[in-house]
Formats: C-alpha cells, structure tokens, sequence
C-alpha cells in the first residue's frame, strides 16, 4: 500500500516536472514537511484530549472490573451453595451469572468495539476540532510563505526529504500555540 502512495506521489511530481520544465518549476516550486507524531505528542490541545480520553477510559475500564468482580462473586456464591440449593434455584443462579456475563460483553462492545464503540466515538469526536485547528495553521503558514505543498512524513508520503527542506513542525507549533497563556504553551 505504501509502494502505491509513493508511486503516485512520484508520478505526481514527475508530471509538474515534466509539464512546466525542470529548471523552471523547480525554481518555483516550494515543498516543506512536518511530523505529526511531533505535533500531536507536544500541542497542548492535542494532550489534553489524549488526557481526557485516557480518563474516560479509566472510568470504563473500573466499571468492566466491578462487572467481572460481581460475576465472579455469583459464581463463587453458587459454588459454596451448590450442595444446598434445589435444581431449580441453582439454574436460577446459573442463568443470572449469564446474564450478567452477557451485560458485561455487551458493556465491552458498546465501549471498545474499533467500529464504532463509544471510546472511538469519542475520541473523534474530541480530536476533530485540534485536527481542524491544525490543518488551519498548515494552511496558512503554506499561503503566508508560499509552499506549494506542505507534507506529513509520518503520513508515508516523503521517503526522502533532503538536508535544505524545511521542517515545518515547529513552526506549525509556534502558530497553534499562539495566543495560548505562557503556561500552556508547550515546545
């Protein structure tokens, strides 16, 4: 997959290349780059949402073990009875034990299922708005410096960037971190 992005990449540049001559577009042309893993693991916005989303997770994760404690008292309970309940009051027991079973799979899935549980729900919806704020940054530090194109390398896109590209991390930093109080600012 990644062969393919780079040879449409590579297509890509050897097209504007070849449509507007070397010499000339290479002239023109202005590429820059930035590292999102950077960004994502040093923006203050970015942070606070890995932070809140780890305490919701925190939470979820306490009642999925206060599920498997009950679950696991009823059966012990049952174990230590077993001798002194009818069949009928044991299959009662067994069936409340599978239900609580059931719940708590339910609870699994309704939290961590990865199409659509509510952990993935929520952390789009939480990190939606530090990615808007970041591709508007991109975008005008692309239109105020006038990059053509503005790469992510951790997106697969740039197998090579050479010594005289510019890294535009921390300068897409600078830019979201404007206006921020200097104790939340983070570099």
């Amino acid at each position: 997959m990644k062969s393919c992005r780079f040879s449409v990449f590579f297509a890509a540049v050897c097209l504007l290349l070849l449509a507007g001559g070397t010499s000339h577009l290479s002239a023109q042309l202005k590429i820059g780059y930035i590292n999102s893993n950077k960004v994502l693991e040093t923006f203050k916005e970015a942070l606070d949402v890995k932070k809140q989303l780890k305490e919701l997770n925190a939470q979820w994760e306490e009642e999925a073990r206060n599920m498997q404690k009950e679950i696991q008292e009823l059966q012990e309970q049952l174990e230590s009875q077993s001798l002194l309940l009818s069949e009928v009051r044991k299959t009662q027991k067994q069936q409340e034990i599978q239900n609580l079973y059931l719940k708590y799979q339910q609870f699994l899935q309704e939290k961590w299922n990865p199409q659509g549980g509510a952990a993935v729900k929520k952390e789009v919806e939480l990190i939606q708005p530090v990615y808007d704020k970041i591709n508007v940054a991109i975008k005008k530090i692309g239109a105020a410096d006038g990059y053509q194109y503005i790469f992510d390398i951790v997106a697969g896109n740039i197998l090579y960037a050479a010594e005289d590209q510019p890294d535009l991390t921390d300068r897409l930093l600078e830019e979201l971190n404007k206006g921020l109080p200097a104790d939340e600012k983070t570099n």
